[in-house]
């Protein structure tokens, strides 16, 4: 059994025992460029306490960092803050092999570890408000329902001032480095804007009650150690207005256009409305679907004021890239939304009513109806979609 992975200490009581995934490359459907970590934190305490595990191919690696200042045996409580399989996954492998007698969930979280693994007795449900003596030190809880899943909960320890956040305010970036003030800023803003965008953008509002309501916790927070990306130990509260800036998605001038094309001829079109959003002093931000990917569509639009589509019509239907871009983007619910679309057609012409109809389901507010060209466009057509963009451009800016 390998010992190669050491645990970093990250406070006087806490180690930081996680695991790096440096190929993950793809997290249901979002694109995770620069891989992942999944953190579990280790509490030495009179009670040792460990906070959520990894996926299962990585228990190995959480092994050899627990060893490292531990016997794992000795670990007398476990706190799952969520249940889903890349913290709990090693879950059912430690509680047999340490007979663990202590595993601590929300409701939900209990409910989902048996759902998952038919865990038992060992399981014990903790709510908003309660707390689990360590002996020298006190974890409390807050129940925070779906964010990102029901059975989500942050766990604190009040004498370290640590929030263990779960997902929240985490991030899919591997690196050597385990705290955020140590790697280059914009690469840390854009990934955690990237995970609110693809993980959370849909529950904005449940964010935004978490945020009012936080301050009544009174919750003296030092650092606040999610279970992916780095930990957060200046100025926590960057990160917290991050959350509530993006949840609030107010409007600004900045358009992202998105579109496939099949003879060029939508491509040539989406050239023409970016023109006009240019024109019309608006931020553009073209994104051809041949080499975007819709994680970065959808964290494009977080700061965006319109989202205008452009599609061919094939087989009477939108152009199955844009489909299933569109299909993401509706799951995650962006609003405060402007929009068009536009496309090509040979003999029907029935993708921009789709577009418009599924903008419309998600009240992405259209300045007109989608703009048609058939077949190739012309000098009068490239114009209509200047003046497409500049209408856009008219309402954001």
């Amino acid at each position: 059994m390998s010992d190669a992975f050491t645990a970093l200490k990250i406070s006087e009581r806490v180690y930081w025992v996680g695991a790096i995934d440096w190929g993950l490359r793809n997290f249901h459907g979002y694109k995770t460029s620069r891989g992942s970590t999944y953190n579990a934190f280790l509490i030495l305490t009179d009670k040792v306490t460990l906070i959520d595990t990894v996926k299962p191919q990585f228990y190995d690696e959480m092994m050899s960092r627990i060893r490292s200042v531990i016997e794992p045996s000795k670990i007398d409580y476990v706190v799952s803050n969520h249940a889903e399989m890349d913290h709990s996954g090693a879950l059912p492998r430690l509680a047999k092999e340490l007979n663990l007698k202590k595993i601590v969930a929300s409701p939900k979280g209990v409910e989902a570890l048996n759902d998952h693994f038919g865990m038992g007795d060992a399981l014990e449900v903790v709510k908003t408000g309660d707390k689990l003596d360590l002996g020298n030190a006190t974890l409390s809880f807050i129940e925070t329902r779906m964010l990102h899943w029901p059975d989500s909960m942050f766990a604190f320890l009040e004498e370290e001032g640590i929030l263990f956040s779960n997902d929240a305010f985490g991030m899919h970036l591997a690196t050597a480095e385990r705290y955020a003030d140590e790697l280059d800023p914009w690469i840390i803003k854009r990934e955690a804007a990237k995970y609110y965008a693809n993980i959370l953008l849909h529950l904005s509002p449940i964010v935004l009650r978490l945020l009012d309501k936080f301050p009544s916790y009174n919750l003296d927070v030092k650092m606040i150690a999610p279970d992916h990306g780095p930990i957060w130990r200046q100025d926590v509260g960057t990160v917290l207005q991050w959350y509530r800036d993006w949840a609030e998605q107010k409007s600004t001038n900045k358009a992202v256009v998105i579109y496939d094309t099949m003879w060029q001829s939508t491509a040539r079109m989406a050239a023409a409305v970016g023109g006009g959003l240019t024109d019309g002093g608006a931020r553009v931000e073209l994104m051809p679907l041949e080499g975007a990917h819709r994680s970065d569509v959808v964290t494009e639009l977080l700061d965006a004021g319109a989202l205008i589509v452009g599609s061919p019509t094939m087989n009477n239907q939108i152009y199955p890239t844009v489909a299933d871009v569109m299909n993401y983007i509706t799951g995650l619910k962006p609003k405060n939304l402007v929009g068009a679309s536009f496309g090509s057609y040979g003999w029907s012409g029935e993708a921009t009513k789709h577009l418009d109809a599924m903008m419309d389901a998600i009240k992405v507010d259209l300045v007109q109806p989608g703009l048609n060209v058939k077949y190739v466009p012309s000098e009068a057509d490239l114009a209509a979609g200047r003046e497409l963009g500049l209408a856009v451009a008219k309402r954001i800016v």
